[in-house]
């Protein structure tokens, strides 16, 4: 196999993990690969695609930068609109009040000790986020992060999207097949050919036939046709520290002039949490749970009486709800020869803090930017591949697992999460250091952190997370600090009166493209 070029990348399996990967690997490893590629993605015609989420990080905008498709395009045909962050409901103690947001902004310019000390000692009867970021503020009004006359992707604040997965597939199809040149083959797979080596030379199709490849990649969803069933690499289980194991979702119309959230919502119930997504037409809203805790009726009934609550002209009892059931846990490795896992072959878990699509975005990012020359190269991608992956999925784990550990609700799904033995133990180790200095760089050593220290910091001190002792005390610390803090205020002033409310912004948007006939270009 030595001196082999990798040129037949085979995808097997759609929807947004096998179509992000046909269009960002057609538009980016092309640039690095030894030779033109040839990328083919065989979908199954009557599997139904799993949707990975609604949500994204900010990383979306570069992708779509990256694959051709302009922002305006995106959002219209994606009944997309602005995240700008999370909200957290009810995760601390379930009382009223109890809220706090983890927005994608940076804090204020400063040293974590002196953010935390200063907001600690001046200002701690407000919540650490609007202290630092003026972003709370902006979406406590529904308002959108940028003006419609800035360029494609830019915007006056750090954004994301929420969107209809399946729209998004089907744009992303779209987009591949005819203007990036993948081939697309509507089929079944029905078997896998290995060479002697071990390696897969082919996969076998109902109608197609052989579809020989140098590299797969799997995007086959929990099957795991290739990584798992084909390559038997094992499943690696997290449920012993992340408990929920089911979700009830709900796509729930809004009426046409109503607000668009600007983050997602999370709202804590005695056996999990609500996710609560909002788009231009509708809401989309799911209760994630543990069996070990809830029985589907419980969450129905919890979901039920959420939407109910916050949504009254619904009407719940006619709405059909969607049972998901996952396992929380990875594979022990992503690249197995040469096949790669990208999406829920790879691993899943719960949906908090949306990291199923920032992960297929890694992932690719990863392959397109160390693309493997030959196959005699292979392997050695795939050992740096596996040890980074491995590192971001325990990160990923750890700050999940931060969300429950910090609660001080008194059900016994929350009381269960706080048992230590359920703690990763570095996560344990960083909050006996936190205890005496808050999350830093030096915490989180890596140059591209899946979560930084600044998104520790806003869930530390969201959740009531002791502020660490001030041992420098330094007047013109506070001085300075108290000044970039009314900055702050100050730019969220001017951002709430210069920015539009979502539905605005999206409204407009859509009478642009319907008087010029067109969509806007771009990205």
């Amino acid at each position: 196999m030595a001196g082999q070029a990798v040129r037949r990348i085979v995808i097997v399996g759609g929807g947004t993990a096998g179509w992000l990967a046909a269009c960002l690997l057609a538009a980016r490893a092309g640039e690095c690969a030894a030779v033109p590629l040839d990328i083919t993605l065989i979908e199954s015609p009557d599997v139904p695609t799993v949707g990975v989420g609604e949500g994204t990080w900010p990383t979306m905008r570069g992708t779509l930068q990256r694959i051709g498709i302009g922002e305006a395009e995106f959002l219209l045909a994606c009944d997309a609109c602005f995240k700008q962050g999370s909200r957290f409901d009810g995760w601390r103690t379930g009382e009223a009040g109890d809220s706090y947001y983890h927005p994608f902004g940076p804090p204020v310019e400063g040293t974590p000790r002196e953010l935390v000390a200063t907001w600690h000692k001046e200002l701690a009867a407000r919540p650490f986020a609007e202290v630092v970021n003026p972003q709370p503020r902006v979406c406590a009004l529904d308002l959108a992060p940028r003006q419609r006359t800035m360029p494609n992707y830019a915007g006056a604040l750090n954004y994301a999207y929420h969107f209809d997965a399946g729209k998004f597939a089907s744009l992303l199809a779209r987009h591949g097949r005819e203007r990036l040149g993948v081939r697309h083959l509507r089929d079944h797979v029905t078997g896998v050919e290995r060479e002697e080596n071990g390696d897969i030379a082919a996969v076998v199709a109902r109608h197609a036939g052989r579809v020989e490849g140098d590299l797969f990649i799997d995007c086959s969803g929990h099957a795991a046709l290739l990584i798992g069933q084909e390559l038997g690499v094992p499943f690696q289980d997290r449920s012993g520290e992340l408990f929920n194991d089911r979700a009830l979702a709900v796509q729930v119309p809004v009426e046409p002039d109503s607000a668009i959230a600007s983050q997602t919502d999370a709202t804590a119930h005695a056996a999990g949490w609500i996710w609560d997504i909002g788009l231009p037409s509708r809401r989309g809203i799911g209760c994630v749970y543990s069996s070990s805790f809830a029985s589907d009726d419980q969450a129905a009934a919890t979901l039920r009486g959420y939407v109910q609550a916050k949504l009254p002209d619904a009407d719940a009892d006619r709405l059909s709800f969607r049972r998901l059931t996952f396992r929380s846990g990875h594979r022990e490795r992503f690249w197995e020869r040469n096949c790669l896992a990208v999406g829920l072959s790879a691993g899943f878990v719960e949906p908090l803090e949306a990291s199923a699509i920032v992960l297929i975005e890694l992932s690719l990012d990863g392959l397109a930017e160390n693309f493997p020359a030959d196959r005699a190269a292979m392997a050695l991608h795939a050992r740096r591949f596996n040890a980074l992956f491995r590192y971001r999925w325990d990160r990923i784990v750890e700050f999940l697992k931060l969300h429950y550990l910090l609660s001080e609700r008194t059900e016994p799904y929350w009381r269960a999460h706080r048992d230590p033995a359920s703690v990763p133990e570095r996560l344990a180790e960083l909050l006996r250091i936190w205890r005496d200095q808050p999350p830093s760089r030096y915490d989180l050593p890596q140059m591209d952190e899946v979560f930084p220290a600044a998104s520790y910091q806003y869930v530390l001190y969201g959740m009531g997370f002791p502020a660490p002792p001030d041992r420098a005390g330094r007047p013109d610390m506070a001085d300075g600090m108290a000044k970039l803090f009314g900055q702050v205020e100050q730019r969220g002033r001017a951002l709430a009166a210069g920015l539009p409310t979502n539905r605005v912004y999206m409204e407009g948007l859509r009478a642009e493209s319907l008087r010029t006939g067109q969509l806007e270009s771009g990205g």
